[in-house]
């Protein structure tokens, strides 16, 4: 669900004269854009063993802001206050693989969609699964507590699965069972299962079918000043456009989850 944003002529010029003098409207400190994030939320942001910040909204958010001409500054924040850190103005986005929903759309300016987190089912080499029906042949594991696991849960085809659904503390002990023989299939968020698979030897198989969409935007503050927070919003869409228009785009997802996953933005 992509939002189509209408700017007027006088905000068009007003993009044009902060870009020409290197600023953008919406930033609470002129010439720094700060970007608030769980810094433990592989592979979207979070620190390798040298404890330097990575990922793949990292790089694309680095990618933005040489397009916009801004210093990207990133802020670990405390993932349940994070709209409190907005409106307080202790960061000018939200943007560490945030899920689209109806609330977050109603107290903040959402971004057009980046990225579709789908929550899809990978298998063992072996396996080839085209249709749900196929799943209750086989034993299935997900994370406990995930989303996966809920949204597993709202399926029709969860009463004929139930019995062979095995939850596990992390994905990765998912995996290690799956390599075992133990399970056949897993539900995973698929950002999360592509980077995992994009670093195993023996590649895991992706179904063609899914357990449904799970969609990430970018959250701007919605205050007072909401002509320059979408003004914000809108000056970082065309910084993605034109990242993904060049290439750098994909050569960032393909880095992370070995296939291109950003969406066009309209």
């Amino acid at each position: 669900m992509n939002r189509k944003h209408a700017l007027t002529a006088v905000a068009l010029l007003a993009f044009a004269v902060s870009a020409v003098a290197g600023e953008l409207a919406g930033l609470a400190t002129p010439g720094k854009f700060v970007v608030g994030l769980d810094d433990t939320f592989a592979p979207m942001g979070f620190r390798d063993p040298a404890g330097n910040l990575v990922g793949f909204d990292i790089d694309l958010a680095r990618a933005v802001g040489g397009e916009l001409g801004v210093e990207i500054v990133f802020q670990p924040i405390d993932w349940s206050a994070k709209e409190m850190e907005l409106a307080a103005r202790n960061i000018d986005c939200i943007w560490n693989g945030m899920s689209r929903t109806p609330e977050r759309e109603a107290n903040m300016t959402l971004s057009q969609d980046y990225l579709n987190n789908r929550m899809v089912i990978m298998t063992s080499p072996d396996v080839n699964i085209t249709s749900m029906e196929q799943l209750a042949a086989y034993k299935v594991g997900t994370q406990a507590g995930s989303s996966g696991l809920i949204m597993v849960e709202k399926h029709p085809i969860y009463p004929k699965i139930a019995a062979n659904l095995l939850e596990y503390a992390t994905y990765d002990e998912c995996i290690l069972d799956m390599q075992a023989g133990r399970i056949q299939a897993m539900v995973v968020d698929e950002v999360l299962g592509q980077y995992k698979n994009n670093n195993l030897s023996a590649k895991l198989n992706v179904a063609s079918v899914d357990f449904g969409n799970d969609f990430y935007a970018i959250g701007f503050r919605r205050d007072r000043d909401n002509a320059a927070n979408e003004e914000l919003c809108v000056a970082v869409e065309n910084a993605i456009k034109n990242i993904v228009a060049s290439g750098k785009g994909e050569q960032i997802s393909k880095k992370w989850f070995g296939a291109n996953l950003l969406l066009p933005m309209q």
